[in-house]
């Protein structure tokens, strides 16, 4: 199988890297998009900085590809994803030249003549890569090695708390009433004097709350009053990574998105609604209301921007033997460090190649897919992945041992406690505040009950 190519499935940050490490090392690598273009994901958050400055956010294979043709690396502040796109992936993407395919969704992996129950031979086989491009015209192609760098943007979570829609969120969706995206600036505009809810707790989360705060403060200034109204909603209750690692967080920008979120709160700009748990979503005239799963109802809301983070695409690895982790639907030699009911303080460990490898020897997930459902992924793990596995796959199995990263700390503590410990005695690790639903008095201010 050594004349068939490496199979990267996905034209974003990590994928494009991983292409990079294959040229590198003498060997042929293949990236399929599904969209038209590279970094299609980060296309969709343009508008949003990233709290990673420039060099954390190339990968130093890209580099050596890249400096030839005389790019010059961007060395200075915090670029937004639009400008991470036109200033490194396009111009990597474009170097790759024809090894990027474009419009083509990859429906299903397997071994050639071999469904999931078959063993004999299996590994002897190249996998079979099933793709469809954009007119529903449908192909096939061989591999030698896959590497899965496809992740999570497509399958947001839904505001449901039981993981599941809420009954009434897909109504309100078509209705055109939820959103799954931070909100850009011309959206954040039009929702001046509206009442805005926004539920999640991540770093996306606080990105669209200090927009939003921001505007409620501008009408404030110009009319003398605002008439933006602007909700949070957290399903726990407060812990104390809420606002992240403020001062404290190696990744400043990171430490800043908290400090600005926790002042809007304080200031009364923002009211923070701890321990709501989206059951229901009702239609009414004046707008869409949550409802909790202990009856609490919010007033009604112009617009939900639900923020709560992604889950991976499973579906055309179905006949892959994989080793998941069940909770997080991570690779299970990397569930453990990720886990955010488990991890406590200090970052996530790096990791590559052993970590990632899979029972189908050949296949590894990267990247935002290797976390599954965890969050906070830093573009420098996923360089570190793909470098390693990299090396895994074309023999180099001391450099795919060698670990050659140290990743900034959050600043905070990642463990939150059991779910419903009223007094949080059993938070474990640094975490010891309340989990449970409560009312919040942050600088005189009560939050909304």
């Amino acid at each position: 199988m050594k004349n068939l190519p490496v199979v990267v499935v996905g034209a974003g940050p990590q994928g494009l890297a991983a292409a990079a490490h294959l040229l590198e090392r003498g060997d042929e690598p293949l990236v399929l998009e599904a969209r038209e273009c590279p970094g299609a994901a980060v296309r969709d958050w343009a508008h949003v900085r990233l709290f990673s400055p420039w060099p954390e956010l190339v990968d130093a294979a890209a580099v050596r590809l890249l400096e030839p043709t005389g790019w010059d690396a961007p060395t200075g502040g915090y670029p937004t994803g639009g400008e991470w796109v036109e200033r490194y992936l396009a111009p990597l993407a474009a170097v790759l030249g024809e090894r990027v395919r474009y419009g083509v969704r990859v429906t299903g992996l397997s071994r050639r003549g071999r469904d999931r129950l078959v063993s004999a031979d299996r590994e002897g086989q190249p996998f079979t890569v099933h793709l469809v491009d954009a007119a529903g015209a449908e192909s096939r192609l061989e591999a030698r090695a896959v590497i899965d760098a496809s992740g999570t943007w497509g399958q947001p979570n839904p505001a449901g708390a039981d993981g599941l829609p809420a009954l009434g969120e897909r109504v309100a969706v078509s209705a055109g009433r939820f959103s799954y995206l931070p909100p850009g600036p011309t959206q954040v505009d039009g929702f001046a004097g509206r009442h805005v809810v926004v539920v999640g707790s991540g770093h996306s989360a606080m990105t669209a709350v200090n927009d939003l705060a921001a505007t409620a403060r501008t009408r404030r200034v110009e009319t003398l009053q605002s008439g933006t109204r602007v909700s949070w909603v957290l399903r726990r209750g407060m812990v104390g990574d809420t606002f992240g690692g403020g001062s404290a967080d190696e990744l400043p920008q990171r430490g800043a998105l908290g400090v600005r979120a926790r002042q809007a709160v304080e200031d009364g700009v923002v009211d923070l609604i701890t321990g709501f748990r989206v059951e229901r979503v009702e239609q009414t005239d004046t707008g869409v209301v949550l409802v909790a799963e202990d009856g609490r109802r919010l007033d009604p809301a112009d617009h939900v921007v639900v923020l709560t983070g992604f889950r991976p695409d499973l579906s055309f690895l179905s006949e892959m033997r994989l080793n998941l982790d069940p909770v997080l639907q991570a690779p299970a030699g990397l569930a453990g460090e990720i886990d955010p009911n488990l991890h406590s303080c200090g970052s996530v460990r790096p990791h590559g190649a052993a970590e990632l490898a899979q029972p189908e020897p050949g296949l590894y997930l990267v990247g935002m897919k290797s976390y599954g459902r965890a969050p906070t992924f830093l573009a420098l793990t996923g360089y570190e992945q793909v470098r390693s596995v990299v090396a895994e796959l074309t023999g180099d199995h001391e450099a795919a041992a060698r670990v050659e990263l140290t990743l900034p700390d959050t600043g905070v503590c990642g463990g939150a406690g059991l779910f419903d410990d009223a007094d949080g005695a059993s938070a474990g690790g640094c975490c010891g505040a309340p989990t449970a639903p409560q009312l919040v008095a942050l600088g005189g201010l009560l939050s909304r009950p």
